[in-house]
């Protein structure tokens, strides 16, 4: 299950309270680290298969109980992040320069681009793999050699906070811990998740169209049918049986000591099933998420959890738990879906209730990672609810009138339903009504940006949105795989010539992007968890809403539709003497005029 790292010491942020014997309450009682991990075992497993449990993690966590909690790189603060923090999403090897690993070429790009912009990297999924770019793990404790090796991952850390992927929910049919199993290894017995294929599993809930078992033959000639939501490649890892909770808590701190600062939990609501239930979001996955946290709080209390749970908005919060027991960060999923749905339909209404009733702030050691694109698609599950079935509908066909596409979910009536839009979120936000210059749709997009880069939450920023990429429709074709649209691997000379050409669209969308960050990371009123108050003007293709913190109070106005705008600043309460410090809108008598697709923050 891997040894103790030897890596030299890597620098945090601390937390707010980063003394490992902290407490926290529940129902009124004090519990000790120790004691909230004990009834985290008991609730998960029971009393006698608690004892197995504890003593397997209780021997990971005194391996790894060395692990260093000081500050370094951005220095002591107060609090998990404020206004500063962006961060980066990214393959490792999403740029290529001959000659160099891929992740020394990414490097390459951060040191002169990025530093002082962005506060954390999160390099996807690095480890060998073989399927799903990356999300199939044959060994989660090296480095693919075909990107580098886990010094150039360390090195990162020299400027920024790494993020890395916990694939906590399977592992790759071709790693050695499967074949082990296949083999009927006694140290690998029960790692998958036997079913017989005769059991009705029509309730279980399906992010794919594909079936939930598939059929594996062990080395004694015995035919298997496993668990596998996402692939047949990918087989889902049994966390009933304690000493598989115990290999991927090992995982989740060897990762830890080798610097990451925010783990992302990937797929983790599908991660327990019972039968006979939807098997998604089960009352032993929230137990597991507050075992780790818990876990964490002792042995390496500045490392931040980030749910990555594709559902409906009041799913997703609730791997917040309490306010302090589970998640610090949770994917807000809803956003992009939002952003585009306000932008197509130039009506920002829904959004607008949709902020007032869902992006309040639950805690203080808490909020929400803010992203618009990933390497996924769109998601649609999370506008369940929100957007009615008609626009759905909408965004699958304005997907794919932008060249996108749209991958789809099996549902327990056998029916099948959008379950993502597979197109860049650059190509998403072009007009649909008609052609438009390269200038006018990198303003249309950097318009969606400049408010996400406003909202509640720390913002996180694909490296191929920060870029202006287009589909890559060639990946799609080459691969047959939907979701290569947005994961273009780019020639490093060449983006370097790209973006010294000031009229090229990558050029445009790169340095007002920059522009955006720089001036975002300067306003207290932006801190993750200031104060929002959405503003309800008489205008549905208007969105504002105020920002307050930090003796800052900033108001964001973006006009969605494609025609200019003029906004009484008075009519919505907003003070005259303001300036847009976005620059480029006009302010006079009172009045704020817009152009289109424009976004503005006034302070």
């Amino acid at each position: 299950m891997g040894c103790l790292s030897q890596s030299p010491p890597v620098f945090f942020k601390p937390s707010r309270d980063s003394s490992p014997t902290a407490t926290k309450s529940r129902r009124g009682v004090s519990m000790s680290g120790s004691e909230r991990i004990r009834r985290s075992l008991e609730i998960i497993y029971g009393d006698r298969r608690a004892d197995v449990a504890g003593e397997l993690i209780g021997q990971i966590i005194r391996q790894y109980s060395s692990l260093p909690t000081g500050a370094g790189g951005r220095g002591a603060r107060d609090g998990y992040f404020d206004q500063s923090d962006v961060v980066l999403i990214t393959y490792g090897d999403t740029l290529l320069s001959p000659g160099e690993t891929p992740l020394h070429a990414l490097r390459t790009f951060l040191d002169e681009h990025l530093t002082g912009l962005f506060s954390a990297v999160h390099i996807l999924p690095f480890f060998p793999y073989s399927s799903d770019d990356g999300f199939s793990v044959c060994d989660y404790h090296q480095v693919n050699p075909e990107l580098g090796a886990w010094d150039e991952v360390e090195s990162i850390e020299s400027n920024f906070e790494l993020m890395v992927d916990l694939v906590i929910n399977h592992l790759s049919a071709e790693s050695d811990w499967f074949r082990r199993y296949l083999a009927d290894d006694p140290a690998l017995a029960g790692l998958a998740i036997e079913v017989d294929p005769a059991t009705d599993l029509s309730q279980v809930t399906r992010p794919r169209a594909t079936p939930v078992l598939s059929p594996f033959t062990k080395d004694n000639g015995r035919e298997v049918h496993l668990w596998t939501t996402f692939s047949t490649d990918q087989v889902d890892l049994n966390f009933a049986e304690p000493k598989v909770l115990a290999m991927m808590i090992e995982v989740l701190l060897f990762y830890v000591s080798k610097g990451a600062r925010l783990i992302r939990l990937d797929a983790i609501a599908y991660l327990w099933k019972t039968i006979g239930t939807n098997c998604i979001h089960q009352p032993e996955t929230h137990e597991v998420v507050k075992l780790m946290r818990s876990i964490l709080d002792q042995v390496a209390p500045q490392v931040i959890l980030i749910t990555e749970t594709n559902v409906p908005h009041g799913e997703n919060v609730a791997y917040y738990g309490d306010g302090g027991d589970e998640a610090q960060m949770v994917y807000n999923f809803s956003l992009p879906p939002l952003l585009l749905h306000s932008f197509i339909k130039h009506d920002t209404r829904v959004m607008e209730n949709w902020a007032r009733r869902c992006l309040n702030i639950r805690s203080p050691d808490c909020t929400f990672f803010n992203f618009t694109a990933s390497h996924d698609g769109i998601g649609m599950r999370p506008v369940e609810g929100i957007i009615s079935p008609a626009d759905i509908e909408a965004l699958v066909n304005h997907a794919r009138r932008m060249g996108g596409d749209v991958s789809l979910k099996r549902n327990p009536d056998g029916s099948e339903s959008p379950y993502e839009l597979n197109v860049t979120f650059v190509d998403a936000m072009r007009e649909p009504d008609g052609p438009e210059g390269d200038a006018a749709h990198a303003r249309r997009f950097l318009a969606s940006q400049e408010i996400q880069l406003a909202l509640p939450g720390v913002p996180a920023v694909y490296l191929h949105s920060l870029l202006g990429s287009r589909n890559w429709n060639e990946g799609v074709e080459q691969s047959g795989q939907k979701r290569r649209i947005n994961r273009q691997h780019l020639d490093l000379e060449l983006l370097r010539r790209e973006l010294g050409d000031p009229g090229s669209f990558r050029a445009l969308v790169f340095n007002q992007y920059c522009h955006l960050i720089r001036v975002r990371r300067q306003q207290p009123a932006l801190h993750p968890n200031a104060e929002l108050e959405v503003f309800h003007p008489d205008q549905p293709f208007l969105l504002a809403f105020k920002r307050s913190g930090g003796g800052q109070e900033l108001y964001v106005l973006s006009n969605v539709r494609p025609d200019p705008l003029e906004v009484a600043l008075a009519d919505l309460g907003i003070a005259e003497n303001l300036t847009d410090i976005l620059g480029g809108q006009q302010l006079e008598n009172g009045k704020l005029f817009m152009e289109p697709h424009r976004t503005s923050w006034l302070v």
